[in-house]
Parts: C-alpha cells; sequence; structure tokens
C-alpha cells in the first residue's frame, strides 16, 4: 500500500524522481566538496558533538560529516526508501524513515540540525512544521544551506512546477524563534576546488 503524505511534493521525493535523484547526486567530486564546504560550515560553531540532517538523502553529508570529524553522532532523516538504505550503508549513522513534515520519531536532541537542498523543495504552507522540527531538535545550532532569496518565489525545477521555492529561510527562523545569527556563507558552482550549486548557508544559534 503506498504512503499517505499531506502534500505533493512529498510524494514528489517519496517516489521515482527521488529514486533517480540518488545517482546525479552522488559523486567523489562532490563529496570532497562537501567536505570543504562543511569544514567552513562549522568553523564557528563550538563543541559540536552530535549532528542531525533533515532531509538526508544517500547520505552525502553524513559521510562527509564522518570523514571531517568520525567521532560525530550523526543521524538522517528520509522520506525516500531506496535514498535511506544508501545512507544506512555509511556505518555509524542512524537513519530514520519517515517525512519531516510529522513528529520526527526519536527522542534525541543534537547539538546541530540542518537542511541541505532541502527546504527549497517543502510546499511553503508546511514550512513552519519543519522549522518547529529542526529547532525542537537541536540543543543548540540550525544550520540551513539552501537557495536564498530575499522574498518568495517559485520557479520550475527539472520541468515540474511548485516543485522549488526560494526564500529567505534563515530569516524566518530567526524571527519565529529569535535565534542568533553567528556565520553565513555563499558558496559557487563556479569555484575551482570546491563547486556546490549556489548554495547560501546560515549558522544560527538558540
Amino acid at each position: 500500500m503506498a504512503k499517505k503524505f499531506k502534500t505533493d511534493q512529498e510524494m514528489f521525493w517519496a517516489g521515482d524522481f527521488g529514486d533517480n535523484y540518488i545517482g546525479r547526486n552522488n559523486s567523489d567530486q562532490l563529496l570532497n566538496s562537501k567536505i570543504a564546504l562543511w569544514g567552513k560550515m562549522l568553523r564557528s560553531a563550538n563543541n559540536i558533538a552530535s549532528i542531525m540532517e533533515f532531509g538526508c538523502n544517500a547520505g552525502l553529508n553524513l559521510e562527509a560529516l564522518k570523514r571531517l570529524s568520525p567521532k560525530l553522532e550523526l543521524c538522517g532523516i528520509e522520506i525516500n526508501d531506496q535514498a535511506a538504505s544508501e545512507a544506512e550503508k555509511i556505518g555509524g549513522v542512524e537513519v530514520l524513515r519517515g517525512s519531516i513534515l510529522e513528529e520526527i520519531d526519536t527522542d534525541k536532541v543534537f547539538d546541530l540540525t540542518f537542511t541541505a537542498g532541502v527546504l527549497i523543495h517543502i510546499n511553503p504552507e508546511h514550512l513552519n512544521i519543519v522549522y518547529n522540527n529542526l529547532y525542537n531538535k537541536s540543543d543548540r545550532y540550525v544550520l540551513v544551506a539552501e537557495y536564498y532569496n530575499p522574498s518568495p518565489v517559485s520557479i520550475s525545477y527539472r520541468g515540474h512546477s511548485d516543485r522549488l521555492f526560494k526564500r529567505d529561510f534563515a530569516g524566518e527562523i530567526m524571527e519565529a524563534f529569535n535565534m542568533r545569527l553567528v556565520d553565513y556563507g555563499f558558496v559557487y558552482k563556479r569555484d575551482n576546488w570546491a563547486p556546490q550549486d549556489d548554495i547560501t548557508w546560515f549558522l544560527l544559534e538558540k
């Protein structure tokens, strides 16, 4: 029996499109870029021992974090079963299966919770649920690495409408929970050494 989800976007990522995404975004070059990026994003974060990713896909960010700091306690939650199975192969990483628009099935809290290229695919009407989960599962820091736009916009994504949304995610989280901006930065797709997909990241603290 097919799983029931609140939004079309969840069904989109849980299904065939999410399956196909895995192969397009899993390479040694991208892993090396992510290791370099995490080195920058965590430079202003202190005493991080545990991290949870919302929407971990096949676990490339978790793999990068593990290589950067092998002692980290790492956890991810993923809506796509095939991607979650790939993430479980990393070893030493807890992988939960489910939607980040639902209550997260763990009593643990983490030093840092984050999304990377995930909030942009969430139905805007349900973003507050994800924001609450990010905040409540964090003991100190929340990090978002997404496409930034000062005002909300929807753009076509690989020929699909209502599947990619840009906005000031970090600003909304800071206002909702009175969080403090610790650090931020931009990664350019034409970077010579560690390119990413024009991602803007923000490190927030409670």
